[in-house]
């Protein structure tokens, strides 16, 4: 019992002073220093790059503000989640085409309409065997097509989700919305009238339907007077070329018929191209033009009376001289007219008191592209002389 007691005494540790316990901390200090010291010195390499942090930071799918663009090279981390998230061997079609679903939910939500109508079709080519969310997808296109105006392809869409989903409002509703924006008053009403045997009090197509019976309504008022305005226009073009061949004015033929045809009176310069040849009181009124070959330069009359002379033309275009009359010479009495005879390429003088009818039924003369043309030169001048000579 005496010999336990001294054992326990002996093995009892002093506790240290306040001097060896500074002494030991000092010593640990500096055995940590000299081990800091002695490791090799090597750069971290395995973080961002101070100079790159923020494209790194772009690379982060956690973190990017920016979605990547077809055919960006993706980050081995964005690689990753897009397989998770749409390889197939890892994923259903139906769990595929839900995502692509969410996907296009998303885009759409940002009015990203051609983005969303990719995520739908990619969606529907999943063929999955969820007839209900394939219905979901089409429709979800639909809307998209809507928004972008499309509304033929819309139509389709609705039609298809329609066929997968019978009763299925949004698409009823949406198709019907088409209709009527394309013109297809009957096809509207009916998708109301399918609506409205399920809900007679559904508002929306309540009103959609009458707006369709009223555009019908104008729709075939329009078509009536369309009808009797072609009816008219007929008339009154038949009775212009039985004119023109009652005159014996020779038109130069551009259509392959035997007979006249209003193609044939068709003007071919862009600065007549609205004037056409037309009936006033029975009379032909005529776009002319008027060459100056001395100045190249033209004039143009956009309405012509066939019982016009071409001496008043020729007051009224010169009763002020032109710019481009530099000498003075152009006036009224001392001008000439000539129309070229195509057949034997010579010139053939006009008398100034002749009409524009007069003139034009000339069996020499032929009117190429509906318009007239007449060659006005100075009399006696040498620039006649050397026109009439060659």
């Amino acid at each position: 019992m005496e010999d336990q007691q001294t054992s326990s005494s002996s093995n009892k540790k002093t506790p240290l002073t306040d001097e060896e316990r500074r002494e030991l901390a000092e010593k640990l200090d500096e055995d940590l220093d000299k081990f800091i010291d002695g490791l090799q010195r090597r750069p971290y390499t395995e973080g961002w790059p101070e100079d790159r942090w923020r494209e790194e930071f772009e690379k982060h799918p956690f973190f990017m503000t920016k979605s990547p663009e077809v055919g960006e090279e993706l980050s081995p981390l964005m690689e990753g989640l897009q397989q998770l998230k749409y390889d197939e061997t890892d994923n259903t079609p139906e769990e595929l085409a839900a995502t692509y679903k969410e996907d296009g939910n998303f885009s759409f939500k940002y009015k990203k309409y051609h983005v969303a109508i990719i995520s739908y079709t990619e969606g529907i080519r999943q063929n999955c065997k969820d007839d209900a969310l394939t219905a979901q997808l089409y429709n979800n296109r639909a809307a998209a097509h809507f928004q972008l105006k499309n509304y033929a392809s819309c139509l389709k869409d609705c039609q298809a989700a329609l066929k997968l989903l019978p009763k299925y409002r949004k698409a009823e509703f949406r198709a019907a919305q088409c209709c009527y924006l394309m013109g297809k008053h009957d096809l509207c009403m009916e998708y109301c009238d399918e609506m409205l045997r399920e809900t007679p009090t559904d508002k929306e197509a309540i009103e959609l339907r009458a707006k369709a019976v009223a555009a019908k309504k104008v729709a075939e008022r329009n078509a009536r007077k369309e009808a009797a305005a072609q009816q008219k226009l007929s008339a009154e073009e038949k009775k212009l070329l039985q004119a023109i061949e009652e005159r014996g004015i020779r038109i130069h033929r551009s259509s392959k018929g035997s007979a006249l045809a209003l193609s044939d009176l068709e003007p071919h310069s862009p600065y007549n191209v609205h004037s056409r040849v037309h009936m006033m009181d029975g009379r032909l009124v005529w776009p002319v033009v008027f060459l100056y070959p001395e100045y190249q330069t033209t004039d143009f009359i956009q309405e012509c009376h066939e019982d016009s002379t071409f001496e008043s033309h020729l007051e009224a275009m010169f009763e002020t001289r032109p710019e481009w009359d530099k000498e003075d010479k152009y006036k009224p009495s001392n001008l000439r007219v000539y129309f070229e005879d195509k057949l034997s390429t010579k010139l053939c003088a006009v008398p100034a008191a002749s009409t524009i009818g007069e003139a034009l039924a000339d069996k020499r003369y032929t009117v190429f592209g509906g318009t007239p043309a007449f060659i006005v030169l100075v009399a006696d001048s040498e620039i006649e002389r050397r026109f009439l000579e060659s």
